[in-house]
Order: structure tokens, then sequence, then C-alpha cells
């Protein structure tokens, strides 16, 4: 991690838990530039030898950090990197939250292991990380599923193979001519098979295979269920025939030992093959040009390929594998690439480059537009009178210099201060989390505790604030900053459709209002003429859809499943969805409908209405009853983990009578599914023609073409690509950004 995050352009500094020993792994930090090394046992900090309990962890970290901050006291480190839950439990509730970045492992591994205190735990420090870095897709997706607080927060950072230098990789070519070496490295316990290992060379033996089995390792564990296991374990590495026990090396000795060999082990017990983490050992083989004897899993399939030859459950499996491989030189051979390939994307430079990708996302660019508007809205509220202009720490020299004819003399530099006030922020969340990221402004959050509740005193205080207030929903909220507005103040109010058909536009000052923002083109249509407000005061900003976290690898079969976000109220036509099914499944019975939503009666304000409720008994009667529906329709729960349940989702249906924006069809797209939408208003401004289709027949004539004619993977990498361009996070973030940074001299040339 230190020299991935060195790589990334980071200074790194990296605390200790325990006093240093020997130099062998700290030495090569200490001479990578730009890290430091600090070790509390050699400063002072502890005045004990042993290693560092949770807690005072925290503590140490927290004194490191106060260390860093500036004369300001801003933050000293701009991201805290932190392994294991029970620290990150401890760091979440202290000054280091909403900086962490947490890289969890020690999780419970299944439902049946999490419990009310594991989740509570894991929300704490879901609400306190800014990033969550999983192993691999199975953690990712698990954890969003258990704690729905990690949902948007979650990266992936799989381990890092580096290899020592100087150490040459295996040789290539089979081990003719003599035995065949076997290596493990690591740990000695049950789950690990590390016991039945230690029989190989002697059955192989009787297959007619010479063999040789080389064990590294001097941790043997000590099983309170197999009281007896740590004496069998050591007894059969000392004398069980063809078992060569090297003992405990250091990491570099230990890779040299495998390189030295042609088959590695990492065969284990099946009850680890649920197991949400991938093993460094079988990388490193892989790395090292060590094919590897493993599991078979999802996980590993995806890595190796469903025909990986020296997959294994058992150890009948393992002596054929490895009796194949010994006298078929192709075989061997093409395990030998498999291990390379799958071990490609887990270098060091990999890692690098996903964590450079991530910290452009944390840490955006300042621009000079937007400290040029802020110094502008410091002199026009001076000059009128309004609110402090106040003054910040310089960001950048070049940039200062860069608005410096902008700003008033007598101020210095300050960053663009938005308000953010609304009732209800779920459909601004990652712009919220944007904005607040960017160097060069500063947010503060009104949240109202309803639609016409709110604290008058913190709503004025951000009135005498802000360069620029965005209203969430054009509700009573917007009514009242409308009616409070200073000059030179920015007010920008986000319309959604709820509001559009709502008495609450009617009482607005749009004079007060310098833009309202709604999602797509047909709603800002409608907005102009049910209003009559100015045709210039009405723009749109798209929904945005979080690309990179939906952009996920698709599961097996997925190009047979479509899927449906949302199924309530009636007008979201589950009943077209089925017409759909029903057709496809005449021809094709894999053909399954998900449906990811609420079910209707969990909606108190839609159960009420009698002809809601009609129509859902008459689509659930018919779900019921339909012989081509049986078994072809999936209720999956409402919640966050929407990113996970699309992996297996290859059509997003659209077959509403009305949307403003629709989003599901776009977070399908992102996620490598393929939009099949009827023709609603408005639909074609938002989305390419290609993917609107005239009634539900034509939408199932549609899905079973792209599939018999197999364009499935044609079709979802255009409409990935499509999206990305149109609604991706970082395009919306974009326009936003230009929105809140216009000028008071830019928006009265404009008005």
């Amino acid at each position: 991690m230190v020299q991935a995050l060195a790589r990334a352009g980071c200074e790194v500094t990296l605390v200790l838990k325990a006093p240093v020993r020997t130099g062998r792994l700290v030495d090569p930090l200490r001479a990578l530039p730009g890290v430091t090394v600090r070790s509390p046992h050699a400063e002072g900090m502890i005045d004990h030898e042993g290693g560092m309990p949770a807690r005072l962890a925290a503590q140490i970290l927290a004194r490191v950090d106060a260390e860093e901050r500036g004369p300001s006291g801003e933050p000293g480190f701009d991201l805290v990197v932190v392994r294991g839950r029970r620290l990150a439990g401890k760091l979440s509730a202290g000054p280091m939250a909403g900086r962490l970045w947490t890289y969890l492992t020690d999780v419970p591994q299944s439902a049946a292991e999490f419990d009310g205190a594991s989740k509570g735990e894991l929300r704490r420090i879901a609400d306190a990380s800014r990033v969550l870095l999983c192993q691999t897709e199975e953690l990712r997706g698990f954890l969003e599923s258990a704690v729905p607080a990690t949902a948007g927060k979650s990266v992936l950072f799989p381990p890092v193979v580096v290899l020592p230098d100087g150490l040459e990789t295996r040789r290539e070519g089979t081990p003719d001519g003599r035995a065949l070496k076997l290596v493990y490295t690591g740990k000695f316990a049950p789950r690990w098979n590390t016991y039945e290992m230690t029989s190989l060379p002697r059955l192989l033996a009787m297959r007619g295979v010479d063999a040789e089995l080389h064990m590294v390792g001097d941790k043997i564990h000590d099983d309170p269920n197999d009281p007896g296991f740590a004496t069998r374990m050591r007894t059969a590495l000392e004398s069980d025939q063809g078992v060569i026990w090297h003992g405990g090396h250091p990491r570099a000795e230990a890779m040299r030992l495998t390189a030295a060999g042609d088959v590695g082990l990492s065969w284990r017990h099946p009850e680890m093959d649920a197991s949400l983490e991938l093993s460094t050992k079988v990388l490193e083989c892989g790395t090292l040009g060590v094919p590897v004897v493993l599991n078979r899993t999802p996980m590993h399939e995806r890595l190796f390929g469903a025909d990986y030859p020296l997959f294994a459950a058992t150890e009948t499996d393992v002596l054929d594998a490895l009796t194949l491989i010994g006298k078929n030189p192709d075989v061997f051979t093409l395990a030998v690439e498999r291990c390379r390939a799958a071990a490609a994307d887990f270098t060091l430079d990999a890692a690098a480059g996903r964590l450079r990708t991530y910290l452009a996302q944390t840490f955006p660019e300042p621009s000079e537009t937007v400290l040029a508007a802020a110094a502008e809205h410091a002199r026009t509220s001076a000059a009128t009178g309004g609110g402090p202009a106040g003054g910040l720490a310089v960001l950048d020299d070049a940039l200062a210099g860069a608005v410096e004819e902008a700003r008033p003399a007598a101020d210095g530099p300050r960053k663009l201060r938005v308000g953010v006030a609304g009732h209800d922020l779920k459909f601004f969340t990652r712009l919220l989390d944007y904005l607040k990221s960017r160097p060069d402004m500063e947010v503060r959050v009104d949240h109202w505790a309803a639609l016409k509740v709110h604290d008058e005193e913190r709503s004025q205080e951000l009135v005498d604030w802000a360069d620029v207030i965005v209203c969430e929903w054009c509700g009573p909220n917007a009514i009242w900053f409308a009616q409070r507005k200073r000059p030179g103040q920015r007010l920008v109010v986000r319309l959604h459709r709820f509001e559009l058909y709502a008495r609450w536009p009617r009482h607005l000052d749009i004079e007060a209002v310098d833009e309202v923002v709604c999602v797509s083109p047909h709603y800002a249509d409608l907005t102009r003429e049910i209003t009559g407000w100015p045709a210039g005061k009405v723009t749109t900003v798209p929904n945005w859809v979080d690309d990179a976290q939906l952009d996920r690898p698709k599961l097996d079969g997925a190009q047979h499943h479509l899927g449906m976000i949302g199924i309530a109220p009636s007008r979201k036509r589950l009943d077209l969805a089925l017409d759909v099914l029903e057709d496809l499944r005449r021809d094709d019975p894999r053909f399954t409908l998900f449906i990811k939503s609420k079910l209707p009666w969990e909606y108190w304000w839609i159960w009420q209405k009698e002809e809601e409720r009609a129509h859902y008994e008459q689509v659930f009667r018919r779900i019921r009853r339909s012989p081509l529906l049986a078994g072809g329709v999936v209720f999956d729960s409402y919640g966050r983990d929407v990113a996970s349940w699309l992996r297996r989702i290859g059509f997003v249906l659209s077959t509403s009578d009305d949307e403003s924006f629709h989003l599901a069809p776009a977070e399908g797209m992102a996620s490598g599914a393929v939009p099949v939408l009827l023709g609603w208003p408005g639909a074609d401004t938002i989305y390419d023609s290609r993917w609107i289709h005239a009634d539900p027949a034509a939408m199932a004539a549609s899905i079973a073409t792209t599939v018999a004619l197999d364009r499935w993977e044609q079709d979802r990498a255009l409409a990935r690509d499509q999206v990305r361009a149109a609604y991706g996070l970082d395009e919306v973030c974009r326009q936003w950004t230009d929105l809140l940074s216009v000028t008071p001299m830019e928006a009265a040339k404009t008005a």
C-alpha cells in the first residue's frame, strides 16, 4: 500500500504498530522518495515493548495527525488508510472521521455470522470513511447488501503482488526427467489442508508420478477443535515421504523457493469456498510462472477460466490434476499461461493506477473559474453591504494570480461559498459529496426537518454567508430563500416532477431565482409551459449516474435476465413488463424478470387508493396463474445495493406511462445492460431512439433478436459509452460546477 500510494503521487507517512526488530521490511520503504516511517516505540510515544492495541493505536494516530496540522488548524493528513475492523471502529469516532480510507478484510464472511453488533460497527465505519477498499467484487457486493451505508463508497483494491528485486521467475518448460516439485508457503492449519498435502508425494508415487513437496513456514496452528493437529502436522513435516520442510523464511526467500517449484498448492477445505477474499499466495505463484492447484469457486473461475485444468475439490481431484500435468506437457503449459494472465492485473503499477483514479475522484482539481466567481462574489457582497466577504488561505499561487484582477485589493482569495437547502437530499448526495470535496468551494447544508419545518435562524445564517444557494426541490424552501435572497447572491432551484404539479411554483418569486434546474429537456419545456416562467431561467442538468460504481462484471446468464427497479405506483406499469416476459418465455423459458423494489403496500399513500390496490391485485393474480410466468418472476428486496444487483441483469425495462428522467435504464446502461423502453413522453430527449419501442411486443422482439444474433455484448458496450458521455457522474459534476461558478457580472449580462 505504501509503495502504491507513493507511486500514485502521494506523500506517505507509515506509522508502525510494533517495534522494529529487523530492517528487512522497513528499510526499503524508508528509501522511497516522499515516504516517512514513524516508529512510536522508538520515538518514546509508547513506554512498553509490546504491540499496540486498537485504542492506543487510535490515540497515537491522532497525535501524529495533530503534528501535521497547519497553522490555521486544518487537518494534517488528507486521507488515512487503515486496515483492520477494530482499529477502524476506534478511528470512526475520532477526529479522522471523514478522511478514512478503510481496507476491510476481517469482516463476517456470511449472512449467518452477521449479528446486530457487527452491522452496527460496520455502519459506523462506513459513515466515517470516505472510501472503503474491498479486496474482491464478491466482498464488495456482500458488504453493500448487508450494510447499506457501504454502497457508493466501496471500491476495488485487490491484493498487490510485488516481486523482490533480483528475483528470477520460474524457467519456462515442463519438469521432464525429474521429480515434480510441489510447493506450499504459509501457515499450517486444518482448513488449509496442509496435513493432507503431506500425503501427496506418497500417493502420487503409487500412480507412477515422482514428486516432492516443499513446505515453507513455521506457524503451526493450535486448533482447539482438534488438539492433536499441531503434533500430527509437525510429525508429517519432519518425517513424511517426499516432504521437505524449509521452516520460516523472509518473504523474498519464500518467493525464491516458490519460483524453484513446478506447482503451487492452494487446495483448501470446502468450508473456505465461500471466502470473499483472494489469496495473495495464488497471485504470487502466477506472477512467478508457477501454476496453482486450487478450489473451483466463481471467483477463481472468473480469474482462471472455467476450463482451468488444476481445479480440485477432493484429494482425488488433486492427485488427478497433478498426474495429468505430470504426464502432459501441453496441459502444464496451459496452466502456466492462465496463472500468468490472471496475475497480470495485480501488479504494483495496476494498484497505483487504481489509486490515481480514486484520488482524482476524491480530490478534484481547483478551477480558475470557480475562484474568479468567489472573488467577484466577495467584491459584490462588500459593495452592496451584504454578508461578510471573508478570506481563506491561498490554494495555489498560480491560480490566485489568475484571478487577481477580479478580486478587491483588500480581500484575500477565498473559496466559493455554496449553500444547499432541502428536506430530502437523496437525489443530491453524490453531487453534494463532490462539491464538498472541491478545494475551491466551501459547502454548508441547511437540512430541513420536513417540507415546511426548519430552523429559521440557521437558514438566515446561510443567507448571510453564501454566494450561491441551491434549493433541492421547488417547495417551501425555495419560496423562503427567494424572499430573503441578498443582492448579488445567486439562487438555484432544482425542480422535480413532484413539485411541478403542486402549488409551490405558483407562489415562488421567480424574479429572485437565477436558474431553475430540470433533469430533462421534456420537463424543462413542461415547466416553462405550466408556470409561464421566463424561458432563459429554466435550464437542464441531467440526473447523475455513478458509472464508475455501476461498472462491474456481469454474472453468467445475464443476457437472459430482465430487470425492473421500482414498480410503484401503478404508472410504472409492471403489467406491461409481464407482457414482455410472456412473449419471451413462449420461445425461451430461460428469460427471467428480476424486480428490485418496495412492494406497493409498503407505501401507505399508494395503498390507500382503491384503484392502485385493484391494479396490483390483478397483476399478482396474473403472476400466480399464468403458466408462462410461473417461476419467471423474482422479487428482490429494496435497498442501496443496486450496483451489485445489476450484475445479474442483461436488459433493464422501462414501461412507465410517464417519467421525468427514469434513472433505472441509465443505471442499467452504466452497469453494462441494454435499456429497453416504451416511448413515454420525453423518452427520446433522454435516450437514443434505438432503445425505444412502440409496445411490449416490440420490446420482446428486440430482446430476443439481440440474444439470438449474439449482439448483446456489442449493444451493451454502446449503451455504456452513451450513458458515460451524457450522464456520467464526472460529466454532471462538471455541469454543476459551471452552473454554480457563474459570476454576478455574467448573470447580470445574461439577464
